[in-house]
């Protein structure tokens, strides 16, 4: 059955593989079910209250991939994108509670399914460049290990430079280095679920070592979830006008389009995905995205995203939505044992070291970009150097999208460009320069 509703075999997969890949990814995300409460919870949103919303939005969308699209990656309340909710929307104006913004994630929402579901997404992903196509997910790899250096504390802020080398004998950084040293060791000598097995070998130390407890139990019973906290659909829209939430519902419209376009194809010529220029299956993957971030705003959280831990998974062999699937479920479960995927979560050298050699590995795609020509190795140059340096994977795209069309027009090439690239070249010229991102 699963052979049947997945293509295992097709997809050069077994079942052992994809559930190993799912509860990988499962672990290297679990973070979001702690972070992104505390977070809102800035905004004055109940922490238990956003607990349920983020599991629900995540389980509603990976389901969703793994069920229409089959793809292995997963989707949850976008990082980013909960601050920009917090501290851009309800922090800086008082007028604005974070029930009308709800509301206007909501109508972004709504936007965004209507979009998905006509072609302007599939021949998006078409029109952009292939050697930004591998620039996005080389600069993805340098973000997402960007973010493991830095949970793990490798890496810490500098006065001066920005970033510096962590405290190399704190207990977190060594046990990281040790994690990681094991995690190296399976991958050099091929082992089979190397990630998974590095994850598991180092949860162990840091239990023995006392770095890992259970001091809240394992489990516990659920909170109650809310809904429609916003009012209705009609006064979402009505609160969109009365408050001018215009730039919020264009910022959170176009940030998570380009989020998960980005990611997604990034995840997808990793996983080997691709076919050519187009990804199979597009319309239903990227409406996993726009309905979870609908259905997260009924529950009370920030928009979703596909995720780029997803990367660790399919480096973990998961190549279909049993992949998803397993994320999913361990979600659903995640609901009763809050207290144990928070511990474990919260422990940044048990993931970080499977961030770090995803992202080596993501940035193989490097190799693909077409160094020899300035027009089209600078911009992916761009892309790939944006995103780890400003935390924003649209960000990235935003500079590649409008470098693109540039130099091309320079070099008398304009008529090469995919009309699209220059639209939305204008677009991100005008979000970065007046709307907050």
């Amino acid at each position: 059955m699963l052979e049947k509703l997945f293509k295992l075999q097709a997809n050069n997969t077994n079942t052992k593989t994809e559930l190993l890949a799912g509860i990988t990814t499962f672990l290297t995300m679990a973070y979001i079910v702690v972070v992104n409460p505390i977070i809102l919870s800035d905004a004055g949103v109940p922490f238990q209250h956003v607990f349920m919303a983020t599991i629900i939005a995540t389980v509603v969308g990976t389901l969703w991939m793994a069920v229409f699209a089959n793809y292995p990656i997963a989707v949850a309340p976008g990082m980013g994108l909960n601050a920009y909710f917090a501290y851009s929307v309800v922090g800086a104006n008082d007028q604005i509670g974070y029930e009308a913004a709800f509301g206007a994630v909501f109508v972004s929402g709504v936007l965004f399914v209507i979009l998905s579901l006509t072609p302007f997404r599939e021949k998006l992903i078409e029109s952009i460049p292939s050697n930004l196509k591998y620039g996005i997910t080389a600069g993805i790899g340098l973000f997402i290990a960007f973010i493991g250096l830095r949970m793990s504390g490798l890496i810490v802020a500098h006065p001066e430079n920005l970033v510096g080398l962590g405290d190399l004998q704190s207990p977190q950084v060594i046990l990281t280095l040790i994690g990681l040293g094991i995690t190296i060791v399976f991958m050099a000598m091929n082992v089979n679920s190397a990630l998974f097995l590095g994850m598991v070998i180092t949860g162990i130390i840091a239990f023995f070592t006392g770095h890992l407890s259970f001091e809240d139990g394992f489990a516990s019973a659920p909170p109650n979830p809310e809904w429609f906290i916003f009012g209705s659909p009609l006064e979402a829209f009505i609160d969109v006008f009365q408050y001018g939430l215009y730039a919020v519902v264009f910022s959170f419209l176009l940030v998570t389009i380009f989020d998960t376009t980005g990611t997604m194809i990034g995840v997808a010529e990793q996983a080997g995905l691709m076919k050519g220029n187009k990804m199979p299956r597009v319309r239903q993957a990227l409406l996993a995205d726009s309905v979870a971030k609908t259905v997260g705003s009924i529950f009370g959280t920030s928009p979703t995203s596909a995720y780029i831990e997803s990367s660790s998974g399919v480096a973990a062999g998961g190549r279909t939505g049993l992949t998803t699937i397993t994320v999913a479920v361990l979600f659903i479960l995640a609901i009763f044992f809050g207290p144990a995927v928070s511990a474990v979560s919260g422990l940044p050298a048990i993931t970080s070291p499977v961030l770090i050699i995803v992202g080596s590995l993501m940035l193989g795609s490097v190799s693909q970009i077409k160094w020899q020509a300035f027009d089209e190795a600078f911009p992916a140059f761009l892309v790939i150097l944006s995103m780890p340096l400003t935390s924003s994977i649209a960000t990235g795209i935003a500079f590649g999208f409008i470098s693109h069309p540039l130099i091309k027009l320079v070099k008398g090439k304009g008529k090469t460009v995919h009309p699209l690239v220059y639209i939305f070249a204008f677009l991100f010229l005008f979000q970065l320069i007046y709307l907050p991102h």
